[in-house]
């Protein structure tokens, strides 16, 4: 892979809504991103992610675009943008935005304009079918969020697809003359200086034939993933968007994309791919048994997420990256996903976090991970303002499962346990509005908040910052940004362990993924002790001896070895 100038990059996602109010409407907004950019600095991240703040309706958050052209209003203005891209890079700090370009909302001029009439010009911006015979929806696919993938259209007699929710109609990527306004969009924002952008739900935009999928739930509906992601062809399009777009600049790109198979998304990332980089979601859906229907859980153990983060590393080798994450806007918080109640615990919060930072590839910090935020537990579905979080909650009520378990679900899969505003003080709404938030905040933001991490030396922000240095400004840069990736101890149900290479210089990463002492035998010489989350230890005695050491419950340890 040719070296890039995001090679050693570490990004930080920032979900706007949640994330600072400057102007107390109890909603966060750009200028709230610009009072917190010196913060950001401090952790020592390169680029910001931002969740999407064009116009919108908002019935997703901001996932439903009316005008890509236009900042939504309670997010501030295009000026508080082009500050924010400018105060960012003050900082050395670029700014890719999230780019929606599947589906636009319904309420968007060309959605308006494609439903007034068949012979519209902009009628087929959009996917518009016939009813079967019987006046049912062409196809008995589901969306994404639940329900049929189909709306009726009373006026036109035809319905129109959405893979999601109803109010975000599919554009028609088959359409030359909407191709070309995209493209036209991409580049005049790449003009006002962006970073890059990060591409949503791209998988879907190349459809099948429209034939009925096997039923495969109690709705009598079929996936739409099988019909409608990554199918043949898909690469055509995204090389052109790539060649008319992306390529002129120098930016980085990560895409959103679910494939069945390494092969397939190799094809989608390096150098030759559509994308520099693409989000491989396999080991943080390890807990789904079906596609996005989050109420389908299944069990797992260690052994198959060491399995998982190795596949991954595996297939974005030598030369490509993998774009490696424990969260997102989409994902609950990592923290409650691979721990239970009683492991949590600064230790085993600083394990995660450096199981995931020291992985070979570019990784992305979701707001409030360098704080460890955990998930929330309303006790009404009412207070969740999610909607597929409403939708899978009905879907499941169908499929039989009573209110109490469907809360259970929600309360460890439900995407508002990212979204609750950020903690920043323990003052009244985390400090993050004087307003009542948006989204109720999460009660532990007395303990659990920025000014308390910044206070303690030993806290879980100046662990990750430890980290971003050791990736960044370290002897060992090198080793963890280009190094080979070999995992090791791979059948062990209790420890994660791999090693680092470059050039003959090994660095070896242990942690002890269980609340007890779990002793660990490796064929290694210990050189250096570089990195411990229990700054307690006196690791000396280990040095210039092979790796036979009991470890304590989460401890992790970064070692330079022989």
């Amino acid at each position: 892979m040719t070296e890039k100038w995001w090679h050693d990059s570490v990004i930080y996602q920032i979900y706007p809504k949640s994330f600072n109010d400057s102007n107390s409407d109890g909603i966060g907004d750009l200028r709230g991103i610009i009072e917190k950019l010196d913060y950001l600095n401090r952790l020592g991240i390169d680029l910001i992610w931002l969740s999407p703040v064009f116009s919108s309706p908002m019935k997703d958050n901001g996932y439903d675009i009316d005008d890509y052209y236009a900042i939504a209003e309670q997010f501030g203005s295009m000026e508080e943008m082009e500050e924010l891209i400018a105060e960012a890079d003050k900082r050395g700090i670029g700014i890719m935005m999230d780019l929606v370009i599947n589906h636009s909302s319904d309420q968007h001029r060309w959605f308006k304009e494609s439903r007034k009439s068949k012979a519209s010009p902009k009628r087929d911006y959009y996917i518009w079918k016939d009813p079967k015979a019987d006046g049912s929806p062409p196809t008995n696919w589901r969306s994404i969020f639940g329900g049929s993938a189909w709306t009726y259209d009373q006026h036109t007699k035809q319905y129109y697809l959405h893979t999601f929710a109803k109010e975000q109609p599919d554009l028609n990527w088959e359409n030359k003359k909407l191709r070309q306004e995209l493209y036209q969009l991409v580049n005049w924002w790449l003009e006002k200086g962006l970073a890059g952008f990060r591409i949503d739900a791209i998988s879907y935009i190349k459809k099948s034939r429209f034939k009925d999928q096997k039923v495969n739930g109690p709705d009598g509906l079929g996936s739409i993933f099988e019909a409608s992601a990554n199918q043949p062809g898909i690469l055509d399009l995204l090389n052109e968007l790539k060649a008319e777009t992306f390529s002129n600049y120098q930016i980085l790109t990560v895409a959103e994309l679910y494939a069945e198979d390494n092969k397939r998304m190799q094809e989608f990332a390096g150098d030759d791919g559509p994308f520099d980089l693409v989000f491989d979601f396999r080991h943080v859906d390890l807990d789904l048994s079906e596609g996005s229907e989050w109420f389908k859980e299944r069990d797992w153990d260690l052994v198959e997420l060491k399995e998982r983060l190795n596949e991954i590393q595996k297939t974005y080798a030598d030369d490509r990256r993998a774009a490696i994450f424990w969260e997102n806007h989409d994902q609950p918080r990592s923290l409650n996903k691979y721990l239970s109640e009683a492991e949590i615990n600064d230790y085993s919060i600083k394990m995660l976090a450096a199981v995931f930072m020291l992985q070979r590839g570019i990784p992305f910090i979701y707001q409030g991970q360098e704080i460890g935020m955990s998930n929330v537990k309303f006790e009404n579905i009412d207070d969740y303002q999610d909607l597929a979080t409403h939708g899978l909650y009905q879907e499941a009520l169908k499929a039989g499962y009573d209110k109490e378990e469907v809360m259970e679900v929600v309360w460890r899969r439900s995407r508002d346990n990212s979204r609750t505003p950020m903690q920043w003080s323990d003052a009244e709404n985390a400090g993050f509005s004087k307003a009542e938030p948006w989204l109720k905040v999460n009660p532990n933001y007395q303990e659990i908040n920025v000014e308390e991490n910044l206070k303690n030396d030993n806290s879980i922000f100046y662990f990750y910052k430890e980290l971003i240095k050791l990736r960044k400004n370290s002897p060992y840069q090198e080793i963890i940004v280009d190094g080979k990736y070999q995992p090791l101890l791979e059948s062990d149900p209790n420890l994660i362990a791999y090693l680092r290479e470059k050039e003959g210089e090994k660095l070896l990463l242990a942690a002890n993924f269980k609340n007890k002492e779990v002793e660990i035998n490796l064929d290694y010489q210990v050189a250096e002790i570089i990195l411990s989350n229990y700054p307690e230890f006196d690791y000396r005695a280990l040095k210039g001896k092979k790796i036979d050491y009991q470890l304590s419950p989460f401890e992790t340890i970064l070692l330079k070895v022989k």
